[in-house]
């Protein structure tokens, strides 16, 4: 009964609350069903995040993926894009202090670097990531050559990447007398790039390794390892036993990395750099005069040779096609001018009549193109010409001095410069060779390359000037064997009037000119010299009376 009733009475409370219990049991099911799907979402995020540290882990000790595979490019700023993505790391900071210290101390090198990369560092970038490789290799041109189109060093490594022939020719880089693949932006790139992938392969994915040998060589490193290893030693490039060189050159791009990266802590400040494309490649089917080239692109003649620094002339090579690289906003303007102006326009021709005395190698230097070139255009199989045949030959559209950064003008340059000593200026003779000159001046043969580009084992041209440097000054004794090869040596002297002395006794005693001696001292003809008046002179030691 009392059951009965406890049922009656609960059937009554149930029906009255019937609303209350069904918000309740619908509340006790969303709380448990969020418990679970918490428990499920936390674990998730746990799954992600163990992920993401596998693949970050991986990324350090296996080679980079392809540029496909990489997220998409957001950054508006290039340096920030290649910062965020370094993976070469020092095992300590210590390692960098001493090249980070050096930035310090000149903090505007860096902004006149990174303002020299900005037209390449887009196009190498891209190249880099195709290949695979550290992002940080986007920044290597800025040790080997600070980003400088036309570097050369004493080594006779040339362009962006410094490669030296032997090397440059084992990967492809052409060279002839109009054009030098070494110093090619976009073909030393590839080159490059081709190159320290294979170096990586090498040494089984160790970057820092692989860079150290494009540095100092593939065989020296891996020497360097085999002797580790014999005594039990650690073989990576910490603990090597390198070239001093070579020790400093992975730190110094490390270095430069946490630069770009923290530019504000080291006091550096950048140059920024758009992360978009700067240069666009246009395809040549003929050759081109460089002049032609900067009035159809509306840039300048020096523009032309900045970004196609593989250009040694005054041309593009005879042998089409050749793809210069031009700005993308002006490849537009060339590109409507090469379809509107007939072929016939893009190379200035001359006729000439051979004369007396003439050969093809004398035609071929006079109007500075080659001798194969000349005999291509007028369908000739061998060298011989006669009196009063006709040639056709291709001929600049400006002087060459105009053409400021051809390799000619450059060198002109080279042995005009100022560096400390007597400048000597030997024209090359039969017989003569590095060996030979150098010990004749006492200077090193390393100094000589370096003073005038040269190559170790490529033979001397008869008749080439090369400079010297002499902190020596040759004995007097000596000046009568140099006289007969063709030596210059200047000096500034400093004279004292003396009675007697006017301004064409001087000159007739040093062997100047009188226009010379007043343009020196900023003299007045009308004014007679004084007794004890200074008067500067510049004066060849080797045919002046001076004692």
């Amino acid at each position: 009964m009392a059951n009965e009733k406890w049922c009656t009475g609960f059937t009554s409370m149930f029906k009255q609350n019937k609303t209350l219990i069904k918000r309740f049991l619908y509340l006790s099911f969303f709380f448990l069903s969020a418990c679970t799907s918490q428990e499920s979402v936390s674990t998730s995020q746990e799954s992600v995040k163990q992920n993401i540290a596998n693949v970050n882990a991986k990324a350090i000790t296996k080679p980079v993926q392809s540029a496909q595979a990489k997220p998409a490019i957001v950054e508006a700023d290039l340096w920030q894009y290649i910062s965020n993505r370094h993976i070469l790391s020092a095992p300590n900071q210590k390692k960098l202090f001493w090249h980070i210290d050096w930035f310090k101390k000149n903090p505007d090198y860096l902004t006149r670097v990174t303002k020299r990369a900005k037209p390449y560092l887009y196009l190498i970038t891209q190249e880099v990531e195709k290949a695979g490789l550290p992002i940080e290799i986007a920044l290597l041109p800025i040790v080997e050559s600070a980003y400088y189109p036309f570097s050369y060093s004493h080594g006779t490594a040339s362009g962006l990447w410094q490669f030296i022939p032997s090397t440059g020719k084992l990967y492809g880089l052409k060279e002839d007398w109009w054009y030098d693949g070494r110093r090619d932006v976009l073909a030393s790139t590839k080159a490059a790039v081709k190159y320290l992938k294979n170096l990586s392969k090498l040494f089984k994915g160790d970057y820092l390794l692989a860079i150290a040998a494009y540095n100092s060589g593939p065989g020296r490193v891996q020497k360097a390892i085999r002797k580790n290893k014999r005594l039990g030693k650690k073989a990576d490039f910490w603990h090597l036993d390198l070239p001093a060189e070579t020790r400093g050159y992975v730190p110094r791009l490390l270095a430069v990395a946490e630069l770009i990266k923290y530019p504000e802590r080291y006091g550096q400040t950048i140059t920024p750099v758009d992360n978009k494309p700067q240069l666009k490649m246009v395809t040549l089917d003929s050759q081109f005069d460089l002049d032609t080239i900067a009035q159809w692109a509306d840039i300048s003649l020096d523009d032309v040779y900045t970004l196609n620094p593989g250009l040694k002339r005054w041309a593009t090579p005879s042998n089409p096609p050749y793809v210069i690289l031009l700005p993308i906003d002006k490849a537009k303007i060339f590109e409507r001018n090469l379809n509107s102006h007939p072929k016939n326009t893009r190379v200035r021709w001359l006729r000439h009549k051979v004369a007396s005395g003439e050969s093809l190698s004398f035609l071929a230097h006079k109007f500075k193109t080659t001798l194969s070139q000349i005999k291509s255009i007028n369908k000739m199989d061998s060298d011989l010409i006669k009196v009063g045949d006709y040639l056709i030959v291709p001929l600049a559209q400006r002087a060459d001095n105009d053409y400021a950064l051809s390799e000619n003008e450059r060198e002109k340059r080279r042995l005009n410069s100022k560096k400390i000593g007597v400048k000597i200026i030997h024209t090359v003779a039969k017989g003569d060779s590095l060996w030979k000159v150098a010990k004749q001046y006492n200077v090193k043969i390393k100094s000589l390359v370096k003073w005038n580009h040269l190559v170790h084992d490529k033979p001397l041209s008869i008749g080439k000037k090369l400079v010297i440097w002499q902190t020596k000054v040759t004995k007097n004794k000596d000046l009568s064997k140099i006289t007969s090869i063709g030596i210059d040596i200047n000096r500034k002297v400093t004279y004292r009037v003396k009675s007697g002395d006017n301004l064409s006794t001087i000159a007739r005693k040093f062997k100047v000119r009188v226009k010379d001696l007043k343009l020196w001292n900023q003299l007045d003809s009308e004014k007679p010299l004084q007794i004890g008046q200074k008067l500067k002179i510049i004066v060849n030691v080797v045919n002046s009376k001076m004692k």
